[in-house]
């Protein structure tokens, strides 16, 4: 469980770094062919460095463009350009910390909703303040454990 929390804070931290990245930060054409007109490296002086022909080259350009790229292929791409491939993952939520609470507080709705309205039918309903509260704490719980069922 501490193990979890401080990988989740060490993510957190390369995460925070970076924000500000998004889509729109690609270039519309693709990095590969960006920095090669950059630099004015032509299609054959890439494929020369890379080993291959100026239109695997080409190909190469197309399918970052289209997404269909392999890592290994983009990490020799950007040897080749003396440079280095750096990815993350960023979540929608500003850190992890924050997807889990998210996702806890949604999942404690759900389950409190459920047994309230079971309560409800019995004649032994809860007030909104009540259901508000029970949340709150069903999701804290769920937070702090992290069950494999908070991801279904």
């Amino acid at each position: 469980m501490k193990a979890q929390k401080l990988i989740r804070e060490q993510l957190d931290k390369k995460i925070s770094r970076c924000a500000n990245i998004d889509e729109t930060f690609i270039p519309s054409n693709g990095w590969i062919y960006s920095i090669r007109k950059a630099l004015n490296i032509s299609l054959r002086q890439l494929g020369k460095r890379l080993g291959i022909t100026p239109q695997s080259v080409r190909e190469i350009e197309e399918r970052e463009r289209m997404g269909t790229i392999s890592l290994k292929v983009l990490r020799q791409v950007a040897k080749a350009l003396d440079m280095k491939l750096v990815y993350v993952f960023l979540p929608n939520e500003s850190s992890l910390e924050q997807m889990i609470e998210k996702r806890a507080r949604e999942v404690a709705r759900e389950i409190v909703n459920r047994t309230s309205v079971s309560m409800h039918l019995e004649n032994q309903g809860l007030s909104d303040r009540e259901i508000e509260k029970a949340i709150k704490e069903k999701a804290q719980e769920l937070k702090n454990e992290i069950p494999p069922y908070l991801w279904d």
